[in-house]
Order: C-alpha cells, then sequence, then structure tokens
C-alpha cells in the first residue's frame, strides 16, 4: 500500500518555491528602490562605497583663438557603509504538510519584510534633507509640490521627479483637489482622483504613497506630523552588497525548518540640492 505524506522531495519543492517567491516580493515589493540611484557593489570588497559627488561646471565666453581657462574639478564623496538585516521564519513540519499554500505565503511575508526595512531605512533620509517646504500642522496640498518643484528646479536640477508621502497626507491633497478643481473644465483630474484614489503628476511629479513614513503620535506631546519629500534620483543611494538571501536550516528539536532571509545595502543622501522635504500633518 502507497504510504502519503511529506517527504524530502516534496519539502526540497516547498523550499525551492519560497526562495523564489520570497525573492520577487523583495525586488518588487519595495517602493523606494525604483527611486533613487542603485550601486552593486556585490564583486567589491569591503563595506563601504565611496560616490563621486560632482561639481556643476559652468560654460562662458570665448575670444577667438583664446584657449578657454582650466576648471578645477573637485568632487566630494558620499561614504556608503554596508550592513546586514534580516528576519528568520520556522516552518513546522505540521504547517508544511497543512492546507493552504506556505511557500507563496511565508516567501511573500519574508520578501515584504526586506522590502520594507529597505524602504523604512530610505525614508529616514528625508528628514536630514537641508529645505523643508511644509511646516507643523500644515495639510498637504497641491502648492506644497508646486513650491517643491520650483526650489528643486532652481538648484539646476532637470529629470523626473517623485514625492512620497503618507496615505493620510495624500488624503488631504485628494481631498483638496476634489473641492478647489470643481469646475468642469478641471473634471479629469478629479474624476480619476475619486474614481481611483491615485492622483498621478503634479508640477511634473510623479505622486506615491507610502505607510513607511512615521507620524509622531505616542507620547505626551505627540506633533501628529510627518516628514515627507519631494526627491530626484540623484538625490537618494543606495549601495547592494547582497540584495536578498535566503537559507534553510532543519531544526530536529523544534520538528521545523528556519528560514532565514537576509540582504546587505547601505543608504545615504547624495546630493541634498537634489530633494525638499515637507513636514505635513499625517492624521485623519
Amino acid at each position: 500500500m502507497a504510504i502519503s505524506g511529506t517527504n524530502s522531495t516534496t519539502l526540497d519543492d516547498l523550499f525551492v518555491n519560497i526562495v523564489a517567491q520570497a525573492r520577487f516580493e523583495a525586488e518588487q515589493a519595495s517602493l523606494m528602490m525604483g527611486l533613487v540611484s542603485n550601486y552593486n557593489i556585490a564583486g567589491q570588497a569591503g563595506k563601504t562605497v565611496q560616490v563621486p559627488r560632482y561639481p556643476k561646471i559652468t560654460a562662458a565666453a570665448l575670444d577667438e583663438g583664446t584657449a578657454p581657462t582650466d576648471t578645477d574639478v573637485s568632487t566630494t564623496m558620499a561614504d556608503i557603509t554596508v550592513s546586514e538585516v534580516g528576519n528568520t521564519v520556522l516552518l513546522t513540519d505540521l504547517a508544511a504538510m497543512g492546507a493552504g499554500n506556505p511557500a507563496q505565503e511565508i516567501g511573500t511575508s519574508l520578501g515584504r519584510a526586506i522590502a520594507t526595512k529597505i524602504d523604512v531605512d530610505l525614508i529616514g533620509k528625508f528628514t536630514t534633507f537641508g529645505t523643508d517646504v511644509g511646516s507643523t500642522g500644515a495639510s498637504f496640498t497641491a502648492a506644497h509640490l508646486f513650491k517643491a518643484a520650483a526650489t528643486i528646479r532652481a538648484n539646476g536640477v532637470s529629470g523626473a521627479l517623485a514625492a512620497v508621502v503618507h496615505p493620510f497626507m495624500a488624503y488631504d491633497l485628494k481631498s483638496s483637489l476634489t473641492t478647489a478643481f470643481a469646475n468642469p473644465q478641471n473634471s479629469d483630474i478629479v474624476n480619476e482622483a475619486m474614481r481611483t484614489g491615485y492622483v498621478g503628476t503634479i508640477a511634473g511629479i510623479d505622486i506615491y504613497e507610502s505607510n513607511n513614513i512615521s507620524i509622531d503620535t505616542a507620547g505626551q506631546n505627540p506633533t501628529n506630523d510627518g516628514v515627507a519629500a519631494v526627491f530626484s534620483p540623484e538625490a537618494l543611494a543606495i549601495a547592494l552588497k547582497s540584495e536578498f538571501n535566503l537559507e534553510t536550516q532543519r531544526n530536529a528539536t523544534r520538528r521545523g525548518t528556519e528560514l532565514v532571509a537576509t540582504a546587505i545595502y547601505g543608504v545615504d543622501v547624495l546630493d541634498d540640492d537634489h530633494a525638499v522635504k515637507m513636514t505635513l500633518n499625517g492624521t485623519l
């Protein structure tokens, strides 16, 4: 009589699927990874990478037959030190043999944990930007975006800009748009905001929502504010030594298998001229 159950072959297949799902989730779930400069240093020795910052060079009028004056290019360096982050999950034998889809569920959780940590670390750099176009208690409006764009463009920055805000901040913006632009001539952006909850692009800035922005609601005197930001890809950088890794280890005493997910990376500000922060109210 054939004996059914979970054997080493089916477990191996399960672990392969968990790794694949976790890696996919880690690569796809991070919002910030696609908005900043990425440096892959997997093949480099050491734990620190130096990213050069180049100064602006100005062209000048020339006199015929006269050589132009040389411009000394002196770079500064952003030193990005990488470190390890991770977490572990115990997949018990009973869970592996149970109903549902443990490969997808566990893989998704592990991959999302790494992606969330990357986003939290990059978003944490928003508070270090030197220029703040928001203010304590301010509700997010389109005026903040226009001011942010003007400030960054005045620094000579061209190209794509992104805004990352808390969902409660985004609510204030969407609410103000549906009120302020009630004129039928502006109905397209209003209808889109009301229909899908996605505002889109304002002042040349693509707007994204992330609940990884911290809102100060704790303590005796909470401000209820958070720090969002508008920035170009050159404002922030992530150096990746190992983007995602997942190892398995059998734990016989606990009748299960430990799944250890890790990543090795570092983040830092590249150029403060390419970004502004926005201190805004973050409550409904």
